[in-house]
């Protein structure tokens, strides 16, 4: 990476429940930071860009909920596209961040950014690939390979993949597109739906975790299967229930059935499929560095 010292940018974590804006260096750390709810686009974009303001970072980076037009020949780059939360589908919220605050943007999906943040300072430190998942509000798939992030006609959505049902679970599933992909079956308001009450208060012998580390170890056996990483992180809320990990491990195993037979899988899978090793803030480093990047970009780096 092209020295950036003494430089400052801005990361943007935008969620669907909340944003959170900081500034740091080209070390990953944080020197500021503030957090307000998600609203709506054009009083929440304001709330972000008053934060930046008088700041002097030289770019921002953008880890954005989705879905997001990516594709920098389109006419509507830089928009969120289809999304249920009111005034957000269709909105350019990087020509109004640019607007606002005149310095180059970085933009790309949250799970992404989060992918890219444990990359480079993480839990996939020193890899060339990694897959990040979030599983919270809802599940979403952050895909690094080859050095870089993936993207293609749009970008990855391994959160509304159809899944195989379990033999015990009859919920309909509540994704308003597909009703019982894995993000209907396994995100945290399913959980709340299916069970009437939030996952952190369910204890850790309750049949839920069965239904749901059978849903992700499925996913991430799919994952490892199309796409190979390195390494698989889990993050989000749901995850902060440690009992989850050993039951997705021995799920992934199950359906890989032998076929992979690479030492990360057959010998040290604790060690191949783990948390995020930056917490919950691999979000907004990842932020941090498509901050960066876009500078570089922009003064042809």
């Amino acid at each position: 990476m092209v020295t950036t010292s003494g430089l400052r940018f801005g990361a943007i974590e935008a969620g669907g429940t909340k944003f959170v804006c900081g500034i740091g260096n080209q070390a990953g750390e944080i020197e500021e930071r503030v957090q307000f709810p998600t609203g709506r686009p054009e009083e929440t974009l304001e709330r972000a860009s008053a934060f930046f303001r008088g700041r002097d970072v030289a770019a921002i980076g953008v880890g954005s909920f989705g879905p997001l037009d990516l594709d920098r020949e389109s006419p509507t780059y830089g928009c969120v596209t289809t999304t249920p939360k009111p005034g957000w589908s269709g909105y350019d919220f990087v020509g109004t961040l640019r607007s606002a605050l005149d310095v180059p943007i970085g933009f790309d999906t949250d799970v992404n950014a989060a992918a890219l943040g444990e990359a480079t300072w993480g839990a996939a430190q020193g890899l060339n690939s990694c897959a990040y998942y979030t599983i919270g509000t809802g599940i979403g798939v952050g895909v690094y390979v080859e050095g870089r992030l993936v993207h293609g006609l749009v970008h990855p959505e391994a959160g509304h993949v159809l899944t195989r049902r379990h033999p015990k679970d009859e919920f309909a599933g509540i994704c308003p597109y597909h009703g019982d992909c894995l993000e209907g079956l396994a995100a945290g308001p399913a959980l709340q739906a299916r069970w009437g009450v939030n996952g952190s208060e369910l204890p850790a012998d309750h049949p839920a975790w069965e239904i749901e580390a059978y849903y992700l170890g499925q996913s991430i056996a799919g994952t490892m299967l199309t796409l190979s990483p390195k390494k698989v992180i889990l993050g989000g809320g749901v995850m902060k229930q440690d009992h989850l990990f050993p039951l997705i491990r021995m799920e992934v195993r199950k359906s890989l059935n032998g076929y992979i037979r690479a030492a990360a899988v057959m010998n040290d899978i604790d060690g191949y499929i783990v948390p995020p090793g930056l917490g919950e803030h691999a979000g907004l480093a990842g932020a941090l560095v498509l901050g960066m990047t876009a500078w570089q970009q922009h003064n042809n780096i």
